[in-house]
């Protein structure tokens, strides 16, 4: 029986070339995958056809756009993710998705392997072999730029060669993944970390210094989901869509940042993030008014740990998973409105209110109606600061 390679396909030059690349190399049969998780561009159909045409002896695609925000940004958005206090995970996030589909598709079709477009030098490799081997195990992994040297040049050669159905046009001199939550800009010029980034190269964003009135926008969670925008019921997946419209047109979400990759190297990166930053930002501040102090403070160490393993490519770990239950069960009572202008490239938290609140106005108040007891704070103080008190009469003999 011929063997099968799942592999995963863009529609673009790479894994266009990749079908028969794989085909040769190995001898197997390829299986042709494509994941709709918010990328835009061409039509799933034509994507599909254009597999076949290049040599795929079978051809999936998937819609997978409200899987990816539900089951997979939400919980970012619940956790706080942001790697390095930054980047809220827009590539990182998507592979699990992408990776779930590439296993069921291999177990759907007998395949022993499934193969990437993916480099040696990026974090994305391990993400997807990673994920893969986490669900199943037997599976074998392969990217054909990595293990069989198939360069760009290479690439275009053999297309034209093969005479594929695709266009062989001079490659962008940036490296570009995108999806609903982000995009990602690198590679070009942006290797130089002393050039600014320019303007062309942000799709999701307006410039942020153009003049324009400001937009002020209601965001509604119920335990961490943002369910409402302006009082207007809303999916995981709308809520992302209509503030990547809202935010982005006020420039907010850009980073330009130098990252600490996984295999070892630092990079610099551009990201557009304006519904992730959005989210977090009403997130976290909705948090602030309803999560209990210890919780708080260990959740937020948590958030970090959360971010670094799925930035890591463990997203289906053991150590992950244990954390998503503990990442819910802080956000049971993150109930309510967050109140937020979007101008000039910020999300500014303008308004709070939640029926599980633990502000009390009583207790904050410095007018009449205080109910703190502020006699109770000198024996409070005395007590709290009894250790230092005694150690410090030691050290100063």
């Amino acid at each position: 029986m011929t063997e099968r390679v799942v592999l995963a396909y863009s529609g673009g030059l790479d894994t266009s070339v990749a079908i028969g690349w794989i085909a040769e190399e190995t001898g197997a049969e390829v299986i042709a995958v494509a994941v709709d998780v918010g990328q835009g561009g061409e039509d799933l159909d034509v994507i599909r056809k254009r597999a076949l045409a290049c040599g795929a002896v079978e051809a999936e695609v998937a819609d997978a756009k409200d899987e990816f925000a539900e089951e997979y940004c939400l919980p970012a958005i619940k956790a706080n993710a942001l790697y390095m206090d930054r980047y809220p995970l827009v590539s990182a996030l998507s592979r699990p998705t992408i990776v779930k589909h590439l296993v069921a598709a291999a177990q759907k079709h007998g395949a022993t392997t499934v193969a990437h477009g993916c480099t040696g030098k990026g974090n994305d490799q391990v993400r997807f072999e990673a994920g893969i081997v986490a669900l199943a195990p037997d599976l074998k992994c392969i990217a054909p730029v990595r293990d069989y040297a198939m360069t760009r040049d290479k690439a275009i050669a053999f297309c034209e060669q093969k005479n594929l159905p695709i266009a062989t046009t001079k490659k962008s001199p940036y490296s570009i993944d995108q999806n609903v939550f982000g995009r990602a800009v690198e590679t070009g010029f942006l290797e130089d970390i002393w050039n600014a980034p320019i303007e062309d190269i942000y799709e999701y964003t307006s410039n942020p210094a153009e003049v324009r009135e400001a937009d002020e926008v209601v965001i509604s969670f119920k335990e961490g989901v943002p369910v409402a925008i302006d009082g207007r019921p809303v999916t995981v997946l709308q809520a992302i869509q209509q503030l990547n419209e809202r935010a982005g047109g006020q420039g907010v979400g850009r980073i330009d940042m130098v990252e600490d990759r996984l295999v070892g190297i630092k990079s610099r990166e551009v990201y557009e993030a304006p519904g992730a930053i959005a989210l977090i930002t009403a997130h976290q501040e909705l948090e602030n008014v309803t999560v209990e102090r210890e919780l708080a403070r260990y959740k937020r160490q948590v958030e970090q740990r959360w971010g670094e393993l799925v930035y890591d490519g463990q997203w289906f770990s053991p150590l992950k998973r244990a954390l998503d239950g503990f990442i819910d069960e802080a956000n049971q009572h993150v109930n309510g409105d967050i109140r937020m202008t979007l101008h000039g490239g910020r999300a500014v938290v303008t308004g709070r209110r939640s029926e599980t609140s633990l502000y009390d106005f009583d207790l904050a108040t410095y007018d009449t109606g205080d109910t703190f007891d502020q006699a109770a704070a000198k024996g409070f103080i005395d007590i709290y600061s009894l250790s230092s008190k005694i150690a410090a009469k030691r050290d100063l003999v």
